[in-house]
Formats: C-alpha cells, sequence, structure tokens
C-alpha cells in the first residue's frame, strides 16, 4: 500500500499536527506509517482473527528518511525562512507542508504592513474570522498604524483588543486616538515591550497609568509632546515598570525632578532618556540619572535652562561613564566652561556632544573636548561665539574622526580654521550659518582649491565659481543649504532646484530660504556646469533684505544634524551649510 503523502496545504485539517497555532506541528512521517497503512479491514467484516493471525505480524513499511532540515526545531526554521528576502518567497515557503506553513505564517503575520486603508480593512477581516486556520490575532508581534495616522480613531483599534501579544506598538501622529483607545489595546497586554505614542495631544495619566499596571515587561515609551501626562503618572511607570530602558519625554512640559528621580531609582537598566524642553528639570534629575545609570548611553537635556554646572560638578570625580556616547546639551545657557571638562573627564568616549546656544563657553571647552581624540564623530558649538581659530585647529589635530561640525554663529571663527577643518579625512558636514568672518577662501579649501586659483571678478561671481567648485569636487555631496546669500536666494534659475521651505516658516523664512537636498544638488552641479555664471551680479548691501536678527534661528544647521552611527566607516554624502 503506497504511504499517506507527507506534504498538506496549510488550511488542512490533519489530526497529526499541533492544535497550537503559532507553534508549527509535525509532518505526517513522525507518526509510524505502519499504523496508517495496515487497518485490518476483515476485522471488522468476519470478527475476531485466529490466534495464529493474531501471532504473525506483517513486515512493517520502511518509512522514508527525513532530510535534516525537516529534523530542524521551528525556531532554527523560522530564522532560516526568515532569511527570504521578499514575503513572495516566504509565501512559496508556506506551501510546502504543515511545518513550514506554521513558520511561514508567523513570520508572515508578526508585523503587518498598513500602507493603504483597505489593507486594515483585509487584516482586521482576517482577525475576527472564527472559521480561520490560524487565530491571526496571536500571531502579530509589532503594530504601527502611523501610516494611517490621519484615519485612526478608538474604533479603529477595537478589532485589535484581542491580540494579546504585541510586543512593539507604535501609533505617532494617530492624532484623534484618546485615552479610552489605547487602554483597551494596552490592558492585559503582559508582553508589550515598546509603545509610541508621540503626538497624542489629548492623552492623559489614565494612559500611563494602565501601562505601568498592564505591561510590567516595558522597555521603551516615547510619549513626546503629549503635554496633559504629570509626574502622579510617570512616579506609578517606574515603580512598575523596572526594565524601562528607553524613555522619550520631549515637550512634556508638566515633568518635575520628582519622576525622573523616581526612574533614576527604580530604573537601573536605562540606556535612553530624552528631556527636551522639560523645563522644570534641574540639576538634581541630572546628578540621579548619572549616579544611577552607569550604563546609560545617550541623555538628551535640550532647552532645559534650569541646568547648571553643579550637575555636573556634584558627580563623584572617580565615577566614569564609558557607556555615554551622545549627550545634547542644546541650550543649556547656564553651563560653563568647568562643567565641559567635568563631563569629558568622566565620559571619555562620547562620540556626539552638542553645546550649541551654551552662551558661555571658550576655547577652554573646545580644548577639554579635544581630549576625545578619535571618539569624536559629531561636535556641535552653534552659537558658541567666543571660540577661536586656535581651539579649533587643536581639535582637528587630536581628533580626525570628525564627521560634522557645526560652527553657525561663531563670529570669530575665519578662514583658517575652516581650511584645517577641510583637512579631516571624514568629514561629511560642516555648518557655517552667520559665520561672518569666512570668505570664498573657506569655500575653496573645502572644494580642494588652492588659493590664486580662482578668478578675480565681483563678490557674487567668486562665490558662485566657488560653490560649482565644491559641488565638482564633492560627487558625494547631497545637502548645501545657502540660506541667507543673496546671490543664490535672489536668483530664479537656481532657486528653480531649492527644496520647499518647511511649513512653520514665516514669509521673512521663506524668502531666505534656499536649501539644496538629493536630487536638487546634482541638478545645481549641472546646471552651474553649464557656464550659467552671470558675471554681472553683483552683492547686496548687507542688511538690505535682512535685519541683524532675520534668520531661521540656525534652524538648518544644528536641528538638522544626524542620528548616532557605530560603524566607523567612510561617509556616503557630505553636507555644507553655508547660510
Amino acid at each position: 500500500m503506497e504511504q499517506p503523502n507527507p506534504i498538506s496545504e496549510p488550511g488542512a485539517d490533519d489530526s497529526a499536527s499541533s492544535s497550537t497555532p503559532s507553534t508549527p506541528g509535525q509532518i505526517l512521517d513522525d507518526e509510524p506509517d505502519f499504523a496508517l497503512a495496515h487497518n485490518n479491514d476483515s476485522q471488522s467484516s468476519f470478527g475476531a482473527s485466529s490466534s495464529r493471525e493474531q501471532s504473525v505480524q506483517p513486515p512493517p513499511v520502511r518509512s522514508r528518511p527525513k532530510y535534516p532540515i525537516e529534523r530542524l526545531p521551528p525556531e532554527l526554521l523560522i530564522y532560516i525562512i526568515s532569511k527570504l528576502s521578499s514575503p513572495g518567497d516566504i509565501l512559496r515557503c508556506l506551501k510546502v507542508s504543515k511545518a513550514w506553513s506554521d513558520c511561514c505564517v508567523e513570520l508572515l503575520w508578526h508585523r503587518p504592513l498598513f500602507t493603504t486603508w483597505e489593507r486594515l480593512v483585509n487584516v482586521v477581516n482576517s482577525i475576527q474570522d472564527t472559521n480561520a486556520h490560524w487565530r491571526y490575532a496571536d500571531l502579530i508581534k509589532r503594530l504601527n498604524l502611523s501610516n494611517l495616522s490621519d484615519q485612526i480613531n478608538d474604533g479603529t483599534l477595537q478589532p485589535f483588543v484581542n491580540c494579546r501579544r504585541i510586543e512593539r506598538l507604535t501609533l505617532t501622529s494617530c492624532s484623534s486616538l484618546t485615552d479610552s483607545g489605547i487602554i483597551g489595546l494596552v490592558r492585559g497586554n503582559k508582553q508589550l515591550l515598546a509603545l509610541d505614542i508621540t503626538g497624542l495631544h489629548s492623552i492623559t495619566d489614565l494612559t500611563v497609568t494602565a501601562l505601568a499596571h498592564n505591561c510590567p515587561r516595558l522597555q521603551g515609551l516615547n510619549i513626546t509632546n503629549c503635554r496633559k501626562v504629570t509626574d502622579a503618572s510617570l512616579v506609578t511607570l517606574a515603580e512598575n515598570c523596572k526594565y524601562l530602558k528607553r524613555l522619550k519625554l520631549n515637550k512634556c512640559t508638566m515633568v518635575t525632578d520628582e519622576s525622573i528621580e523616581a526612574f533614576a531609582r527604580r530604573c537601573p537598566s536605562m540606556l535612553e532618556i530624552d528631556l527636551q524642553d522639560c523645563r522644570f528639570i534641574t540639576d538634581h534629575s541630572v546628578t540621579s540619572l548619572m549616579l544611577g545609570g552607569r550604563q546609560l548611553r545617550e541623555l538628551r537635556l535640550a532647552s532645559c535652562s534650569n541646568i547648571t554646572d553643579d550637575a555636573f560638578l556634584q558627580l563623584p570625580s572617580h565615577l566614569r561613564y564609558d557607556s555615554l556616547r551622545i549627550l545634547d546639551l542644546t541650550a543649556c545657557h547656564q553651563l560653563t566652561d568647568s562643567a565641559v571638562e567635568r563631563i569629558i573627564e568622566g565620559a571619555p568616549r562620547l562620540r556626539i556632544l552638542v553645546l550649541a546656544k551654551c552662551v558661555e563657553i571658550t576655547d577652554r571647552s573646545v580644548m577639554a573636548i579635544s581630549k576625545l581624540g578619535k571618539n569624536l564623530h559629531d561636535i556641535h558649538l552653534g552659537r558658541c561665539q567666543q571660540i577661536s581659530d586656535d581651539a579649533l585647529k587643536e581639535l582637528v589635530k587630536a581628533c580626525n574622526r570628525i564627521r560634522y561640525i557645526d560652527l553657525a554663529g561663531c563670529h570669530r571663527v575665519t578662514d583658517a580654521a575652516v581650511e584645517k577643518l577641510a583637512q579631516l579625512p571624514k568629514l561629511r558636514r560642516i555648518g557655517l550659518v552667520k559665520c561672518q568672518a569666512i570668505t570664498d577662501d573657506s569655500i575653496n579649501a573645502l572644494a580642494g582649491i588652492r588659493r590664486g586659483e580662482r578668478s578675480r571678478n565681483n563678490i557674487a561671481t567668486n562665490l558662485e565659481r566657488g560653490i560649482k567648485a565644491l559641488l565638482n569636487h564633492c560627487p558625494k555631496l547631497t545637502h548645501l543649504s545657502l540660506t541667507g546669500i543673496q546671490a543664490f536666494f535672489l536668483r530664479d534659475d537656481l532657486i528653480q532646484f531649492c527644496r520647499e521651505a518647511p511649513a512653520e516658516f514665516n514669509e521673512e523664512q521663506r524668502t531666505v530660504f534656499c536649501v539644496f537636498s538629493g536630487d536638487g544638488v546634482s541638478k545645481l552641479r549641472k546646471y552651474l556646469n553649464e557656464d550659467h555664471i552671470d558675471s554681472e551680479i553683483t552683492m547686496y548691501e548687507e542688511g538690505d533684505l535682512l535685519g541683524d536678527d532675520g534668520d531661521a534661528d540656525g534652524i538648518l544647521g544644528l536641528m538638522q544634524s544626524t542620528g548616532l552611527d557605530a560603524e566607523d566607516g567612510d561617509g556616503d554624502d557630505f553636507d555644507v551649510d553655508m547660510q
């Protein structure tokens, strides 16, 4: 008799398979073949067989040997199949056998993609189908509805309340959601590891409290711009979710030292915390975080204006924070050189240091920063007007792996410093917004042109020639900001390649906006190489169109900084801000 076929479709009812929806069942070859192939029909028709018949057993049918991949545990099979490049390939694997289908369906459903409303409807219908072969609600591990943020409301979330195995929930900018909708998803979900509800203005302490009581394994929370959340719920969260590693409280303006100190005490695994614009935060919070989180990797305190030198000077001198890689102190204007020196002493492996608008720091801070050596990748010194060429030259000597440096508004910086910076082998972006002391020589240095090689016509023509040389010398340049440079933003033939100004810009900012990105840089390079330089253009007098404060507050310099890249390889692009 022929052996039964071991391959079955995903929807087939197989008594040999496991009844657990998310655990792959065994293939039919796991059952003894003779038990399936030798049911004695004569026994049921003519009564019991004789003792002689019972004593003589037919020889068992030899079962087919298993291939090595059939003996793999489900975990390894899932790992192997996950390396396939497309869902279509995984779908084909799903049709191989029952065991393969159970593994593949988990891969296809663990993170459903919602790019259209129709896809969302299809997923909801599958979840609600009581006759489905798999319980799809249990297969979803990551739920991200941010692509349809304008259409999502509390009713949209209702079908997902039975998805109790969600580990990552992303509802960014779904501004119509309220506490009621999110609490329904969170309640009873003990598997949740990360929640992102950035920009949900109506969310209150009720959601955070529900999170604290239902999700003890929570590791990441982003409630950026949830301005109604207070210390009351955050303290409860700290007490119940001791495994928190990443916390973003940007613009949660009601947060104070009480909740931050609770996180410092109760969450010893904290790796990243962002407190931008939490204006009630003081030195006590910073000191507590540093003392309680020796493994802290990222600390962002931008616009926490109450922070002073004491936040860092109060730390024991013997403590080191070798894990700290990113420190953002933007607009902490009370900080001085003493704090910077203590920071560098305690965190010698910093890669990204942001000191923009820390107006009290001087060359002494830059000299201290130079001790970071090859560890330093990005340094932001915008509006630090006391910094001079001498300190920057020392920085270049010591830190030759700098990829991005922002010197916006540093009026004492001259061509001599820029020429040194141009020698950095890994430099990808430099911000020179409102560096009024630099000339065309800086552009030529960045473009690799020696002094005296440029023409001596008028200022505007030379600037355009310098930009042309820069574009040709840097073929991987992807971002060029010339905002406020009248030789460019007044040229209709050039601004046609600019990107649109941000929606939040006012009319004055839009007038002077001149930023080339991506394909716009390539088009500008091609256009200038066609010799469209107008030798009759002259620069307007300083202030004809811009007042002394007529800039975009350095937005295009510091605020477009790149994130941390753990690799030391060469960059793919090069950006220049010359506003």
